[in-house]
């Protein structure tokens, strides 16, 4: 799991996390389905991170001492805190569609997942990075028992492993087709990162950078049935390389849902309600 560059592009070498059990065993078992070192406390190794038990969640944070928010997948409190109203990414998408089966190629921590299942959509996460695809599994698993999101999450599925693989096995069945691709790849650094969350630089540290952005569009450009939408700071340029060059201007977004935060560029295939 060591990753030759961060998000910020500065060459490193990422130490993996361990997983501090204090003797429970389903962190024991975690920490050899992940091939992680297992410790029973927190070490004075200040940019270390560790795998742990967060008040019943299963989070990836620095030591406490640190006095840094861990990172968890917390659903139940996204539903809780949510703001209804101009949702962007449901404007991008084509709008509210019960059965609309979406496959987000990357999950991250699943708040995207979650919003489209909440707008009726069932969706298929997919991650290839193996720590976070536990946490979304932890955070499944807690919100499977929450009465007020069951009904969302039992919408949604996890697939640990390349998007690109699992996008390839969509090619010519129709059955298998989803109707839209969704596309966040890590943000490019903005020179802000200052304005980047505590928890969030944790996240970007442990994951690195995405070098495949082009083959992933490529990718789900040939499946989607009715269209791709990826996620795009405002002004950062179009996902661009070599993969989408010959794709022409199918490789390239017809418009784009943007909103001061966020840019969505949206990728038509077929209108809806078109076979």
């Amino acid at each position: 799991m060591t990753r030759k560059k961060m998000a910020t592009g500065a060459s490193t070498v990422v130490r993996p996390p361990q997983v501090v059990s204090q003797g429970n065993p389903q962190l024991d078992a975690l920490a050899r389905a992940l091939s992680l070192e297992c410790t029973t406390q927190f070490s004075a190794v200040a940019d270390q991170q560790y795998l742990y038990d967060y008040q019943g969640c299963l989070s990836l944070g620095l030591a406490p001492s640190a006095r840094e928010h861990p990172v968890y997948v917390d659903f139940s409190q996204q539903w809780r805190t949510r703001h209804r109203g101009k949702e962007l990414l449901l404007k991008a998408i084509g709008g509210r569609r019960e059965g609309l089966r979406v496959i987000d190629a990357t999950a991250g921590l699943g708040r995207d997942s979650f919003l489209l299942a909440t707008y009726g959509a069932s969706v298929e996460m997919c991650e290839r990075h193996p720590v976070v695809a536990a946490l979304l599994t932890d955070g499944l698993k807690r919100a499977a028992q929450d009465p007020d999101v069951a009904g969302f999450v039992q919408r949604m599925t996890l697939h640990e492993g390349s998007a690109i693989e699992r996008l390839s096995r969509c090619l010519g069945s129709a059955d298998q087709a989803p109707d839209v691709v969704y596309v966040d790849p890590m943000f490019p650094d903005s020179g802000k990162s200052v304005l980047v969350k505590k928890e969030m630089r944790l996240f970007h540290h442990l994951v690195g950078k995405d070098d495949d952005d082009d083959a992933l569009l490529a990718a789900a450009l040939a499946v989607a049935r009715h269209r791709v939408v990826v996620k795009r700071p405002p002004k950062a340029p179009i996902i661009d390389g070599p993969a989408l060059s010959a794709l022409g201007a199918r490789g390239r977004p017809q418009f784009a849902v943007t909103g001061k935060a966020v840019r969505f560029d949206v990728y038509p295939i077929k209108a809806f309600g078109n076979n």
